[in-house]
């Protein structure tokens, strides 16, 4: 053991009190001069903090507000010749918001103190949350609550160009079609029971919007494409028609992928769009997928 350490004292003092020149003689390593860079001395596209958690207002279309729990990412752009930022601004500039109602405009607003916090040039900001709408059964007058994965996405370039995005999950089942045909065959011919697969599947959407959009609008949207949403309540007369329903719009992936691209092509609001369609298999181990997106120059891919 070091003659130092035998003189350091193994106690935390709760009544230490810290003065502005104790403060300001604190060692802060990660806003030092370029000399201190490891590595290459190059700019670093987002640098910052990930799952940072608290309760959020979102609007309703209605008007009315509800509050989420949220993860949070924000990060900034770091130039050359800078070691690094200070983090905990992150989340303290965050915080100056936090009793605000939240939505994609308001991103622009977050970044734009970020920038100025954190003396830099470009910032980008994500909102994860879980967001529920009432759902009603298909013939039972039941209702519960469907919840989707959705995320605000905002980034804010070095001349002030805002880009706001959206992303939704959304789940719903899928008939295949062959199988449905394989199965009536088997029917007809032979007078043996079949049944179609169908299977969970999950639509996730990304857009990019020139203006505001509820979660309910894209989730709609979502609906009329596809018809086959799962469903919350459920009881013997909602399974049946269920089952109608999957036989009325079967559907394989590629037509999925179509479906929903027909429905956001023509939205006002909506700029760009890509959207992945995963059906998780009954028949098969593996998973069948398409993505698809519109395409627009410059744009998502």
């Amino acid at each position: 053991m070091s003659t130092i350490s035998t003189k350091l004292k193994r106690v935390y003092d709760p009544t230490f009190t810290i003065s502005e020149d104790y403060k300001a003689s604190l060692p802060d390593l990660q806003n030092g001069p370029a000399s201190l860079i490891e590595g290459a001395n190059v700019p670093i596209q987002q640098v910052g903090i990930s799952n940072f958690k608290l309760p959020l207002k979102y609007p309703r279309p209605d008007g009315e507000l509800i509050t989420l729990e949220t993860s949070v990412d924000g990060y900034v752009g770091l130039e050359a010749d800078k070691k690094g930022i200070n983090m905990s601004r992150i989340i303290r500039s965050f915080y100056k918001y936090e009793k605000d109602v939240f939505h994609l405009e308001k991103l622009k607003e977050i970044l734009t103190t970020y920038k100025e916090d954190l003396d830099t040039q470009s910032g980008y900001l994500r909102l994860s949350f879980n967001y529920p709408i009432m759902q009603e059964s298909l013939r039972s007058d039941l209702e519960g609550y469907q919840y989707y994965s959705v995320a605000l996405e905002g980034a804010l370039d070095g001349n002030n160009n805002f880009r706001m995005f959206m992303h939704l999950d959304f789940e719903y089942s899928s008939a295949c079609p062959c199988s449905y045909e394989l199965s009536e065959h088997a029917k007809e011919s032979r007078d043996v029971a079949a049944i179609p697969h169908s299977q969970r599947s999950v639509a996730s959407l990304t857009v990019e919007l020139d203006e505001e959009l509820f979660v309910e609008d894209l989730v709609k949207r979502c609906r009329d494409a596809l018809q086959t949403e799962t469903q919350v309540m459920v009881k013997r007369e909602d399974e049946q028609a269920f089952a109608e329903m999957n036989a009325a719009y079967q559907k394989f992936v590629e037509d999925a992928a179509r479906l929903i691209y027909e429905e956001l092509d023509d939205h006002e609001n909506i700029r760009d769009f890509v959207v992945r369609c995963v059906h998780m298999e009954s028949l098969h181990s593996h998973d069948a997928v398409s993505r698809i997106c519109k395409g627009v120059p410059g744009g998502l891919r």
